[in-house]
């Protein structure tokens, strides 16, 4: 099998077992979200640098980790100003990533970004969502896919671009169904008082304008 099914409620729950030992033993996954599949491992720092391996990721640029609630993001240590808080209420969850500062001595440093802080995003996608809660921890994700070439759009891309490690045993693909030419999440810079967008995204400025003073990049 090159791919688990993940379509619907019952597909994600028998493969919650299965997903959660795997990414507990060191693992990586494919798993698809509200804008573009991603691959992700737990936020520990060996893991993380496989991750960044199999993608072919410069060190220096960081992974974004995906959460199931606020309360995730702030038992890692992140911490949320007034304006991450308004943009966190308004369109979490959702394809909105914060940039938040913390996180130190309890995530990898090699997800912090030149700015200092750790992107995060809390999925609306329910089956990832469910399948983060039930980890009990972020998930890390990047858009699976290899350097230079475009997300892919479903699972059978994600195995074939990353079959070796499939092979082995390294990587499982969640088969969550072709989701299209969707935008990446929508990144806001928040580790200063005034909020800034690093990479537009699906939720136009205006719209961050007004949950939160906002200015573009």
């Amino acid at each position: 099998m090159t791919s688990i099914p993940f379509r619907t409620a019952a597909e994600a729950e028998a493969a919650l077992g299965r997903v959660v030992a795997h990414l507990r033993g060191g693992g990586l996954l494919a798993y698809p979200t509200e804008t573009v599949y991603g691959l992700g491992s737990r936020p520990r720092a060996g893991e993380v640098r496989a991750l960044a391996e199999l993608k072919g990721r410069r060190p220096d640029k960081p992974f974004l980790l995906l959460v199931a609630s606020r309360e995730m993001a702030e038992a890692q240590g992140l911490a949320f100003n007034e304006s991450a808080s308004a943009l966190a209420r308004a369109f979490w969850p959702g394809p909105l990533t914060l940039v938040l500062p913390g996180g130190g001595g309890r995530l990898p440093d090699s997800l912090r970004g030149p700015e200092g802080g750790i992107a995060v995003r809390w999925t609306s996608h329910p089956h990832t969502a469910r399948l983060v809660a039930v980890l009990g921890e972020p998930l890390t994700s990047t858009s699976a896919n290899l350097p230079g070439a475009p997300p892919a759009p479903g699972a059978d891309a994600v195995a074939r671009d990353f079959a070796a490690a499939i092979t082995a045993g390294q990587l499982l693909v969640l088969d969550g169904g072709v989701l299209g030419n969707r935008p990446p999440s929508t990144v806001v810079d928040c580790t200063s008082p005034t909020p800034r967008v690093v990479r537009a995204g699906a939720l136009p400025v205006s719209e961050l304008r007004r949950a939160a003073g906002i200015r573009a990049p």
